[in-house]
């Protein structure tokens, strides 16, 4: 207590010798006690409580020993009974299955207490209850440049869990600020050391050297991080449409070389279509006729020339003659 008074009194003092700061400010500067202070200050409320509750536990025995109802030795010990029943029952502690108690004894860490029931000495111990179960963190959008120069927005979501309640109380103020500062310069780091093709195609993986880096520094903490999942990544308008007339591009000669390989597959099966028409007998009349058919489809304006086969033959029998001739 004699601390607290010392610095408020300073305090005041700096104030004064400032020209004097408005109540306000005072009160807003002021606020955040030191945590000795609040130990003090509670231990002095607890020990308020006490007096005054003796006090009037004392005035109603009183009262009842001057009117020979009890006697003053039975209200003595019922006095100290009932400090004693307040006192315990004021130190009873329920600890969730997903939480852990930490212990202070006069600042000084002492245990870690166990789900259920617990009990605490009022004045000198205090307990801090830490949660066990996973946290989510939101990491808010980071500009982040790439390895290739190219701006990009970054959200992430960041899984961690205590492991070690006294290395969380004990070796980090506010330990889930603490893993989502740290989060957000290793998703930072990591991010402008690879390429946007990279960033695009390998998300998971860029995920997992971020959460390498993380864990490795909050492992002193008392702190795993369980999973890091980069959710979005939002990019400059000029570079979508860009990466739009990339894609279309591509399609397109893949559907020219899918057009093309069509063809020659197609090529393919006419030359063994006319090899099998050639060597059958008739085959290349048949064909004839399919495609006389469908060259009109009313019959009416169609004019159709019959030669007979044997002509062809005859006249194919007369070029071979005269090849044969002028050899």
């Amino acid at each position: 207590m004699e601390n607290c008074k010392v610095r408020f009194s300073a305090r005041r003092c700096s104030d004064e010798q400032n020209g004097g700061a408005s109540l306000p400010a005072r009160a807003a500067r002021h606020s955040p006690l030191e945590p000795p202070c609040r130990a003090a200050l509670a231990c002095f409320g607890i020990v308020a409580e006490l007096i005054s509750l003796l006090i009037f536990l004392g005035i109603v025995g009183y009262f009842l020993a001057q009117a020979n109802i009890v006697s003053s030795t039975s209200l003595f010990f019922w006095i100290v009974g009932l400090l004693f029943l307040i006192f315990f029952i004021g130190g009873l502690r329920i600890v969730d299955q997903f939480e852990r108690g930490v212990v202070l004894t006069l600042g000084k860490y002492t245990s870690t207490r166990q789900p259920g029931l617990t009990w605490i000495f009022n004045g000198i111990q205090r307990m801090i209850k830490v949660d066990l179960r996973i946290t989510t963190v939101d990491v808010p959008q980071q500009e982040v440049i790439t390895k290739d120069n190219v701006p990009a927005g970054i959200n992430a979501v960041v899984y961690f869990q205590v492991q070690s309640a006294e290395h969380a109380i004990l070796n980090i103020k506010d330990y889930t600020l603490a893993v989502s500062q740290y989060a957000q310069a290793a998703l930072r780091d990591v991010i402008g050391g690879i390429e946007l093709d990279s960033l695009l195609s390998e998300r998971e993986k860029t995920a997992e050297e971020i959460q390498k880096i993380v864990i490795k520094a909050t492992e002193p903490w008392g702190i795993f991080v369980t999973d890091i999942k980069i959710q979005d990544i939002e990019l400059p308008a000029d570079m979508k449409r860009v990466m739009a007339k990339q894609a279309e591009s591509e399609r397109e000669r893949r559907a020219v070389i899918i057009k093309a390989e069509g063809e020659y597959a197609a090529s393919e099966r006419l030359a063994q279509a006319a090899g099998v028409l050639s060597n059958t007998p008739g085959g290349i009349s048949m064909r004839t006729l399919q495609t006389i058919e469908k060259i009109n489809p009313d019959p009416s304006k169609t004019v159709i020339f019959a030669l007979p086969v044997e002509f062809f033959e005859g006249i194919k029998t007369l070029s071979q003659f005269f090849k044969d001739k002028t050899k």
